[in-house]
């Protein structure tokens, strides 16, 4: 056990920078790791504000943080990949090797993965981590740090558009313009997508948006979505829809723009159940696909985005020094209308 500083959620409505004490102990499998950037995620403020998503309860002091990128600084006997000052990003869910789930390719849905900045497991906004070395993956030298604590945002995205299954060509509806919004678009079109059509109602994360791409924003609040999707489309409706908004009327509308045949995937999670259309889903034979979190897609995120081929830089909108932490945990929860992605530098 060693002591380090950290931010930490200490129950509902209290969060602190401090020390902590943590386990570090290295495996023959593992790699110790310098942490670099760590990106702020709506799931970490959900466990300061409520103390709780879901069965996941605060029960005890909890570190947060899990989106990170950082440098190793010491490997286990039994790792070859990795050596003392790659830089990495790190994927923050470690299933367990015996389950059903990950044995059949679906490790994400294991029950007993232990995830970071899940209770009771600690978050990396913290010195050091270590990591088992087969979830540690090497940066490309042109992706920075702040790069690559944006893959474990683009990995949902990534698995979102694996989900829908895109043909060459097809026509997507992104539904948000927040960060899960953005890069589902950025992997809809790196997977084949001609175009893709984003809603919200703020309009400077919409501008930003149609410089992303084949990019078509649409503010909802004052314009006609259905016009939009008719031009587009020759009037059939979307290919695709991904429900990025996590808003519940927002959720209940993902059927009414999507084509016959159409393929409509969940990404966000609204607070509650939705009310289910099933005679619109069954007259469109309409395809449902719900996502969770993401599998066997982390190297895919990094290849892309070492290639050019996504570029998430202009989402990187805020920079908090690690002594600010809670200053940007406050930034989240007051966020304004041309923030994107909050990240820590813990340098």
């Amino acid at each position: 056990m060693v002591v380090m500083r950290a931010l930490v959620v200490e129950k509902k409505g209290e969060i602190a920078l401090r020390d902590i004490e943590v386990d570090e102990n290295l495996g023959p499998d593992d790699v110790r790791i310098k942490i670099a950037v760590v990106g702020i995620c709506a799931s970490d403020v959900h466990y300061f504000t409520d103390g709780r998503i879901g069965k996941f309860i605060v029960n005890e002091p909890m570190i947060l943080g899990h989106e990170a990128s950082g440098t190793v600084l010491e490997v286990g006997s039994d790792v070859t990949h990795l050596s003392r000052g790659d830089r990495v990003c790190m994927e923050p869910g470690i299933p367990s090797s015996d389950s059903i789930e990950t044995k059949t390719g679906h490790y994400n849905l294991d029950p007993k993965v232990r995830f970071w900045a899940t209770p009771p497991v600690h978050g990396v906004l913290r010195e050091s981590v270590v990591h088992p070395g087969s979830y540690t993956y090497k940066l490309p030298d042109n992706v920075s740090f702040a790069e690559g604590a944006m893959i474990e945002p683009l990995a949902v995205g990534l698995h979102a558009a694996n989900k829908a299954k895109i043909a060459p060509g097809d026509v997507a509806l992104v539904l948000g313009a927040g960060t899960i919004g953005m890069v589902t678009a950025l992997a809809a079109l790196a997977g084949g997508c001609s175009r893709v059509i984003m809603t919200d109602v703020i309009p400077e994360k919409l501008a930003l948006a149609e410089t992303l791409g084949a990019i078509t924003p649409v503010n909802v609040a004052s314009e006609d979505l259905g016009k939009t999707v008719g031009d587009n489309t020759g009037g059939r409706g979307v290919n695709i829809v991904f429900e990025c908004s996590g808003n519940k009327k927002v959720a209940e509308s993902a059927f009414d723009h999507a084509a016959p045949g159409a393929t409509v995937v969940f990404v966000g999670l609204p607070d509650g159940p939705i009310s289910y259309d099933l005679l619109q889903g069954s007259v469109k034979e309409l395809t449902v696909e719900h996502v969770f979190r993401y599998t066997n897609v982390y190297d895919r995120a990094v290849a892309l985005m070492g290639s050019g081929k996504i570029d998430v830089k202009p989402l990187l909108t805020d920079r908090f020094p690690f002594e600010k932490s809670v200053d940007a945990i406050n930034a989240f929860l007051n966020m304004g209308p041309t923030s994107v992605k909050i990240q820590i530098d813990m340098d």
